[in-house]
């Protein structure tokens, strides 16, 4: 007799077989409806188009290049196979010195080279998923809890608090003031928690924001610093997305902040990187932790043992960003075809009524359906997101996914994309959005709406009358990534 998967799940542990995980949200959900629907513009060209995941593909020709130019980077050519000993046998788990090194300078080009960072203090681990368990590991106990404001990443229910048993408390945000948080706010949450006997050890930030695509100003940074210095708390800044910000000086790191000597404990301030969206290379696995508090620095380091990145990575990335012409324009050419793709796509909304939250950085941007739904309620957001994924195919994620405390709200990734496929998505939405009211409901055949939308297509009517010239960002297409690849 054989075993059902519930006694097969009797067999395994709580946290196992828990949802911690947090697979059954529609941000997920929409993964998989791309997974089994994929676009192709010639193979599947009425398949769903993958807006869902923020992967920074408009500057893999600048990297093709480079790897052509630079054979002897990997120790799996004929050009580096004379290193290939000395790289696949044990290394400590510090990291390579030169890798280190490398990402510390790289960190401090982001950021303007307006302050630098100590490759000392640089901790490894398996992209930002692992660094950000990680620090949750090193901080808290189970029980304890973050301050995190909402809207946020859906994966931090599952990266802080799966395996850690730590909570996550929401910070109040809106739309009224473009969901930035207050002070008011934080002292809200914080006091929320207290009364509930939850022992807060820190504060959680994203800079620049995933979903807003919004970056901190110097006060709020500054409000942040003194606010986590009188509760005795920690804060954990993720800036994984420092160098998606169009305008490079806009960005101010929380580096800068405590460079200030506004007599700030630097025990409690924890940076959070990877190179997954700022290179592009989620595939590689490369997580940073930066703190500057020593015992932090110590304790991560041991526990990067469970997540260490190949030193056949390292090796690659250490010869890539110590190439400084490269990285030089690297950046700025990045930051450029950002900041076209983003003109182009968020004018096509505009033109069809279509508002997007004003942002400069970011893989994406966090739109405004609000009036679209028939009621403003989450499952009025629920059935025009089913809509958005199963007639209109393409793969948005709701605001709900992300905490959202509003309805209507939607984040759509830009950059994983060609320029092709990106026309054909932003072609999609405003045929959508230009049907009449009625839109919102189920249609009784999706393949009426997929005649309507290949019709819209061929006329491109709307696309005369209406589109402005394309500003387009010459790059290497990229096929679509595959489902397991979440951000």
């Amino acid at each position: 007799m054989g075993f059902t998967l519930s006694n097969q799940q009797q067999l395994l542990s709580k946290i196992a077989t828990g949802n911690g995980h947090g697979e059954n949200s529609p941000y997920f959900d929409g993964w998989k409806a791309y997974d089994s629907d994929p676009f192709h513009p010639t193979k599947n060209p009425n398949g769903v188009i993958q807006m869902g995941l923020a992967e920074n593909q408009m500057c893999f020709d600048l990297i093709q290049e480079w790897i052509l130019n630079n054979p002897e980077a990997s120790i799996c050519t004929a050009a580096g196979v004379n290193e290939f000993k000395d790289i696949a046998i044990f290394q400590d788990y510090h990291g390579l010195p030169e890798f280190r090194n490398a990402v510390a300078n790289f960190m401090g080009k982001v950021r303007g080279n307006r302050v630098t960072f100590d490759a000392d203090r640089i901790v490894m681990s398996g992209g930002a998923t692992g660094a950000h368990e990680m620090i949750a590991f090193c901080l808290a106990d189970p029980g304890d809890a973050f301050l995190v404001p909402v809207p946020y990443y859906p994966g931090f229910d599952r990266d802080l608090g799966w395996r850690t048993g730590v909570q996550l408390i929401p910070v109040a945000c809106d739309s009224s003031n473009n969901f930035k948080f207050t002070r008011a706010a934080l002292e809200a949450a914080y006091e929320k928690a207290q009364k509930a006997n939850i022992r807060v050890k820190g504060l959680l930030i994203t800079n620049p924001s995933n979903p807003l695509g919004t970056v901190l100003d110097r006060d709020t940074l500054r409000s942040l610093v003194t606010f986590i210095n009188e509760k005795k708390i920690h804060l954990v800044c993720d800036e994984i997305y420092a160098a998606t910000v169009f305008n490079q000086s806009s960005f101010i790191s929380i580096a800068e902040i405590i460079e200030e000597n506004i007599g700030c404990n630097r025990n409690l301030i924890h940076i959070v990187y990877s190179l997954s969206k700022d290179m592009g290379f989620p595939g590689f696995r490369v997580g940073i932790i930066y703190s500057y508090n020593d015992a932090v620095v110590n304790c991560a380091r041991k526990m990067s043992s469970f997540g260490l990145v190949s030193t056949q990575t390292q090796h690659l990335i250490a010869s890539m960003l110590s190439d400084n012409e490269f990285v030089k324009r690297f950046i700025a050419q990045s930051a450029k075809r950002l900041k076209t793709r983003h003109m182009r796509f968020t004018m096509g909304l505009a033109q069809v009524g279509t508002s997007c939250l004003k942002s400069n950085g970011g893989l994406f941007v966090w739109m405004d359906l609000r009036r679209l739904l028939k009621d403003q309620t989450f499952e009025a957001e629920m059935v025009l997101w089913r809509t958005i994924i199963h007639e209109v195919k393409l793969n948005v994620s709701p605001g709900s996914s992300f905490h959202c405390p509003e309805p209507g709200w939607f984040r759509v990734c830009f950059a994983n994309m060609d320029d092709k496929t990106m026309e054909v998505a932003l072609t999609r939405i405003r045929t959508f959005v230009l049907q009449d009211k009625e839109a919102i409901v189920p249609r009784k055949s999706n393949r009426l709406w997929q005649s309507n939308l290949r019709l819209s297509f061929q006329s491109r009517r709307m696309d005369d009358n209406m589109m402005s010239p394309c500003m387009m960002s010459p790059h290497t297409p990229i096929p679509q990534s595959p489902l397991v690849r979440a951000t």
